[in-house]
């Protein structure tokens, strides 16, 4: 872990202006309450929205961040705000969740190895009062990729998304090995599962290559948009259908009371989740309303 680090080696000064956007109260309210929490070696620190350090005692590079880089924390804060207000919907699905706990949404960052400038995000909710001595019972809303130096999304970001469901099967498979008590007679799950993510994937590239990877809409035409629409929708079904399987399994798992493995099929269906209704509200959703509103102009 070494977000702390690649944070220091940035210079606010180089980084792109983000243009201000107009939050809606559920967005506002986010980022007043935005908690951090930072990698640095092998410790995890929580910052609050001040960047008080919670927990653990903070060290000399988290010390360091805190009292030279306030800025630059609070440009990092901003932006995963801008991110999420328009390349996903997770603030808006979790928002009865998250106004339970008074707002809180807490970001966990981890660097994908591009010197500080790409990030997945695990975002939670917790009460307040109890995030440091309950911290174990945090709410997970959701995961996010964030590069800091690019704003805007090629496919709307979800490629990155879809490679992340690969990568998080993967993860399963490896700890079921850890968590079930008779892995194998799972065995027929995984493969339908394994196979769903690689038909999910090889279907996803070979739909997006063709289509514009930014969609101005100043030259798209009614048509273009039915068809772009359509085949983003297409994306879309191979996604439910996954989740479907997805959750037959988790099913199966809460019979058999696998309680050890089933939340992480739990989090990983949640990812599917908040991936169909970004489909569903913010592309399909949002291409949907230009057709209508194009033949009502």
């Amino acid at each position: 872990m070494n977000e702390a680090d690649e944070l220091l080696k940035l210079d606010l000064k180089d980084l792109p202006v983000l243009k201000p956007l107009a939050y809606d109260d559920l967005h506002q309210k986010a980022l007043k309450n935005l908690y951090l929490e930072l990698g640095t070696g092998a410790v995890n620190f929580l910052l609050s929205p001040s960047y008080s350090v919670l927990h653990p005692a903070p060290n000399e590079t988290i010390n360091e961040l805190i009292t030279q880089k306030e800025g630059l924390l609070d440009y990092l804060k901003e932006c995963l705000i801008q991110n999420l207000a328009a390349y996903s919907v997770l603030i808006e699905v979790n928002s009865y969740f998250i106004e339970q706990n008074n707002y809180l949404l807490l970001a966990r960052l981890r660097e994908k190895d591009s010197g500080g400038r790409r990030y997945e995000i695990k975002f939670y909710t917790h009460a307040p009062m109890e995030i440091l001595t309950h911290y174990e019972d945090k709410i997970y809303i959701g995961r996010d990729f964030v590069e800091i130096y690019n704003f805007k999304r090629k496919y709307f970001g979800i490629r990155e998304l879809i490679v992340s469901l690969k990568d998080q099967s993967e993860k399963l498979e490896r700890k079921a090995s850890e968590k079930l008590t008779k892995p194998l007679g799972y065995k027929s799950f995984f493969q339908e599962i394994k196979e769903s993510v690689g038909e999910l994937n090889a279907e996803c590239l070979a739909i997006l290559e063709p289509l514009p990877p930014y969609l101005d809409f100043a030259k798209l035409g009614e048509q273009d948009l039915i068809d772009i629409n359509a085949q983003y929708r297409s994306i879309n079904h191979y996604l439910i259908e996954l989740h479907d399987e997805v959750g037959e399994f988790e099913n199966l798992l809460r019979f058999k009371m696998e309680i050890d493995f089933v939340r992480y099929v739990t989090k990983y269906k949640k990812d599917l989740t908040n991936l169909i209704s970004y489909f569903n509200i913010k592309i399909n959703g949002a291409l949907s309303q230009r057709i209508f509103h194009s033949r009502h102009k």
